[in-house]
């Protein structure tokens, strides 16, 4: 363990942009001064994206729940439904879909995510009928969704290969996965919280195959289970090691962990300064991950705000419906124009972005908040339909 007294030296090697061991991260993560290891992250952040540093982004997109109708019964989730539990469980048909779809291209939205559950009756095939009706109907959205889990288990359903299941999506019309299921890869905390779902080796060796097909995906960490700090540090460590090989996650979003209605009462969640130094490390060890995104639905806008300055360059999607992290407890809501509001308050110019990352409207001057006023500033629960759909944030 590095002493507190040379723990300085770290941070100076880690703002000037030199790699930082796994063991160097922990020491930084657990005892660095939080403004100092925030001020080194900004500065990773201002040289990466030197010419637009004062650029913070968002995007527009809905996460359509498909099923909430689940085999893997993790214990942190309080959306699934056991396949048995026919009262609780249902499915989206496709018309049901594909008008979300309309809903989210009339009110901007340029990415849809689709979510739900592990259903025993979904295989390649399903997403495959589902994904190219998508985009058949709507060729300008991008369909970022799923994640190694839900490959494993449609390719099992199928009785196909990881890499079949991502060769026939992607050409049915996924674009990128949205590195979901990845929760914490370290064998202890996953296997406690997830017990059902593939091992974290198997998840990035998913994503793995996944990159060297051509499609690329996200990295996300769920925070505040009981995990411990080395365990969080691995779970980077992890992330870093496949990256250098692939190049092929375009953000890492840590989000912290919602107690509500799941199996995992009583846990301790993560803190609030925890979240922030967890951005903080993540801008400084993961050195070849381009983008950090903060998260405001579980942490709240302020906190979301800060975590622009601990390193995040993204504050995420104004979520045109989410129901998974929701139905857990995060209470957190905002619209466009209160977003774009966020970014600015925090000195930073916002701007709308791609799935990947190109600046779509730059909102130089405040009086463009006006061509986003006709969005709804009403923010209301539970996936209500347009015209006033909900507002959200989500990863």
């Amino acid at each position: 363990m590095t002493e507190k007294a040379d723990l300085q030296p770290v941070l100076d090697r880690a703002a000037e942009g030199g790699r930082i061991s796994p063991q160097e991260a922990l020491d930084l993560y657990r005892s660095a001064p939080l403004h100092a290891l925030g001020a080194a992250a900004d500065a990773v952040r201002r040289r990466r994206y030197a010419g637009t540093e004062h650029i913070a982004t968002y995007i527009i997109e809905r996460n359509i729940n498909y099923t909430n109708v689940c085999v893997t019964a993790c214990k942190f989730c309080a959306f699934y439904a056991a396949p048995k539990d026919t009262a609780k469980g249902w499915s989206r048909d496709l018309d049901d879909i594909l008008r979300r779809c309309a809903e989210t291209v009339e009110l901007g939205g340029t990415q849809i995510m689709f979510q739900g559950g592990h259903h025993p009756d979904y295989g390649v095939e399903y997403y495959e009928e589902h994904f190219s009706a998508i985009k058949k109907a709507f060729p300008q959205l991008v369909i970022h969704s799923l994640g190694a889990s839900e490959i494993e288990h449609m390719a099992r359903i199928s009785k196909v290969s990881a890499e079949e299941a991502i060769q026939r999506i992607h050409v049915a019309g996924l674009d990128s996965f949205a590195g979901a299921g990845a929760e914490l890869l370290p064998a202890r905390p996953r296997t406690a919280i997830a017990p059902l779902k593939e091992s974290g080796e198997r998840w990035l060796e998913i994503m793995e195959i996944a990159h060297g097909l051509g499609v690329e995906s996200t990295s996300t960490m769920l925070m505040g289970t009981g995990e411990t700090n080395a365990e969080r540090i691995e779970h980077l460590r992890m992330i870093r090691d496949v990256q250098d090989r692939t190049g092929g996650f375009r953000a890492f979003i840590p989000y912290t962990y919602q107690p509500e209605n799941n199996k995992l009462k009583g846990q301790t969640q993560a803190t609030l300064f925890e979240y922030l130094r967890m951005i903080a490390i993540s801008r400084l060890f993961l050195d070849n991950v381009a983008h950090i995104q903060g998260s405001w639905l579980t942490t709240g806008k302020e906190v979301g705000q800060l975590s622009l300055h601990y390193g995040a360059d993204d504050l995420g999607s104004i979520m045109l419906e989410e129901n998974v992290v929701s139905s857990a407890g995060a209470r957190h809501r905002s619209n466009r124009l209160e977003i774009i509001d966020l970014i600015r308050k925090a000195g930073r110019v916002p701007a709308q972005r791609a799935t990947t990352y190109e600046h779509l409207v730059v909102h130089d001057d405040p009086v463009d908040e006006r061509v986003v006023s006709h969005i709804s500033s009403t923010a209301i629960a539970g996936g209500t339909a347009h015209p006033e759909l909900k507002l959200l944030d989500a990863n």
